[in-house]
């Protein structure tokens, strides 16, 4: 017999096969399973070891001996007569058969199903480790960004936070004039006031190597400051000093304090000529003038209504003390313009803009090279005037003057998407964020440029982001439920608008959102409500809403309506994907004519205003 008809007989090149699928399968479960548990890392090398080990005295086994009703044998004691060999091998046959099928079934289980989610996890594990390099990277070589967090009120008053507040802002803008020095804006390094993160988080949070950290008290005529600099990679501290100075002597501390700073973090001041100092003290150094403008601005940061009216008052004071305070002039001007267009309608919104036009122009006659005073008016000709032209050319002189404004850069960032230049508005927006990463209101904005673009999945996670920020602002889950809309999704897009605050924004969503669900009734009452509760300050959102029923005659209807009404939504006309679907429309081109921008596949020399 040859010695390959005797491997036969004997079953062992069955034995082989059977032993190579079923190690291939117990290392392949093993390989996934062992790590779930916390073993080490050379306990799944030691079973494909093991295996391989015993692979040849499996062979060995099954020549030798041969099993048999009796028990195991020696296959030269067993009478040929009564070997049951072939029996054992219809056997083997069957346990191969069997364990190859689990192994075929494990391998489209591996494949389509534990794969994916591997790459998931190595794509999140290769982000986080790159993130830490960089962050490592940073904190070796660049030993010179700095965050300023909100200076802790220790005067006992609550309505002494203003005044700490003041101060923060004030070391941010002049730490700001610093050239190499990274300073992070005031909406991102606020987020952390009262945070129980520590240095080292907040300083990955924020990108910065540094951080100011202390507080203040005042006292009557006297004010207290501690200041202490910190390094963000081990927490220790850099720097630390504490002042004790007459409250009229303020302004000289803050200059002191800012120094010392920027002296310890071995940065050099602005050489001549490279840009515009900023500054947010008045000329005259009147200190009432300072102290009500610091209190104008705490209340106009919190962006409502009633904040939005007791800021402009404060900003009234400001400038009635001392006339010839730009910066208090141009900050409220930007109140004025978001006191507009969020809160007024009809005449008062009107009046309004005319205020905030006055005020702006103030400001830039009084200080040409005031960065802010040229963000003021270029937000009032884009909310306010659709002039995109005069917007564009105040925003680029506002970054001339002030590079590291993240305020200037967002400006130009969401006037490139109203024009429909899309991606460069996305990577603008971001340059601006990655100067003030955790502006929230900023994000929402990036949401919808990136919906826009088609990059759903990522307009997600940015609109997530900002209601992780500020979960009780209005629009961010408006904003979340038109993400759900461009899906399709109208159980999520109805969920997502349920959760906007009550209000306005919240009417708008819900309406949106069911006007692509499968209840009709539901849908037309919705949009019948919006329209009457709020056809005024809400047109351009009730044209969108027709827009998802595609009844075109109504969505250029309101549409027409909104450009009367001067609403704001217009500027997001050439990234708003409800309404590009009538892109082909002749009344959409006309439109887009009348209101100034440009139309889709037209080319254009430059952004113009539109025509009255």
């Amino acid at each position: 017999m040859s010695l390959f008809a005797e491997l036969k007989r004997r079953n062992v090149i069955r034995m082989a096969g059977l032993y190579l699928v079923g190690a291939w399968l117990i290392v392949q479960v093993s390989s996934t399973v062992l790590p779930m548990f916390g073993a080490p890392d050379w306990l799944p090398r030691s079973v494909v070891v093991l295996l391989a080990v015993g692979f040849l005295p499996a062979l060995v086994f099954s020549w030798v001996f041969e099993v048999t009703p009796e028990g195991i044998k020696r296959d030269a004691d067993v009478d040929p007569a009564e070997s049951i060999a072939p029996r054992n091998a219809r056997r083997m046959d069957r346990t191969i058969m069997v364990v190859l099928a689990l192994a075929l079934a494990y391998f489209g289980f591996d494949k389509f199903v534990l794969a994916p989610r591997r790459d998931v996890a190595l794509v999140a594990q290769t982000e986080q480790s790159t993130k830490a390099k960089v962050i490592a990277g940073r904190l070796a070589g660049d030993t010179r960004s700095i965050a300023v967090l909100p200076l802790a009120n220790d005067s006992g008053d609550k309505d002494q936070q203003y005044f700490s507040d003041g101060l923060s802002e004030d070391l941010i803008t002049a730490l700001s004039q610093f050239a190499g020095l990274k300073v992070i804006g005031r909406n991102s390094a606020f987020q952390f006031r009262d945070s129980k993160d520590d240095s080292r988080t907040i300083g990955a949070k924020l990108g910065v190597t540094h951080l100011l950290e202390g507080s203040v008290r005042r006292a009557r005529d006297v004010v207290r400051i501690s200041a202490e600099l910190v390094n963000t990679d081990d927490g220790s501290t850099q720097w630390s000093q504490r002042y004790d100075r007459p409250y009229k002597d303020l302004f000289a501390l803050q200059d002191e304090i800012a120094q010392a700073v920027a002296g310890e973090l071995k940065a050099r001041l602005l050489e001549k000529g490279s840009a515009a100092a900023q500054s947010e003290r008045p000329p005259s150094a009147n200190l009432d003038a300072y102290n009500a403008y610091l209190q104008a601005w705490f209340f106009y940061s919190r962006r409502t209504d009633a904040d939005l009216h007791k800021a402009l008052e404060q900003f009234a004071t400001a400038t009635r003390i001392d006339p010839g305070y730009a910066h208090a002039w141009a900050t409220a001007s930007r109140a004025w313009t978001t006191l507009a267009s969020s809160f007024l309608e009809g005449d008062a919104a009107l009046a309004a803009y005319t205020q905030a036009r006055t005020a702006a122009d103030t400001a830039l006659t009084l200080a040409p090279e005031l960065a802010v005073a040229h963000i003021a008016r270029g937000y009032v000709a884009q909310t306010a005037d659709f002039d995109w032209r005069t917007a564009e050319l105040e925003y680029r002189r506002a970054a001339q003057l002030a590079p590291e404004d993240g305020t200037a850069k967002f400006g130009l960032g969401y006037l490139r998407a109203t024009l429909g230049q899309l991606e460069p508005a996305a990577a603008l927006i971001g340059e601006a964020l990655g100067t003030d990463p955790l502006h929230a209101s900023w994000y929402r904005t990036h949401a919808g440029v990136l919906c826009a673009l088609g990059q759903v999945d990522e307009a997600e996670a940015i609109i997530r982001k900002a209601i992780e920020l500020q979960p009780g602002a209005a629009q961010y889950r408006q904003q979340l439920a038109v993400v759900a809309i461009v899906r399709g999704d109208s159980v999520a897009a109805l969920s997502a608008a349920q959760q906007e605050p009550p209000g306005p924004w919240r009417d708008v969503a819900v309406a949106m959102a069911l006007q692509i669900g499968a209840d009709r009734a539901a849908a037309d009452a919705a949009l019948k409500d919006l329209a009457e509760k709020h056809a005024r300050g809400s047109a351009y959102q009730i044209a969108e809403s027709y827009a998802l029923r595609n009844d075109a005659g109504h969505t250029f209807e309101w549409l027409d309506r909104a450009w009367s009404n001067r609403d704001p939504g217009i500027a997001s006309l050439l990234y708003d994907p409800l309404i590009l679907r009538y892109r082909s429309d002749p009344r959409f081109a006309a439109f887009c004519r009348k209101v100034g921008l440009p139309v889709p596949g037209e080319a254009v020399a430059a952004a113009r205003p539109p025509s009255r």
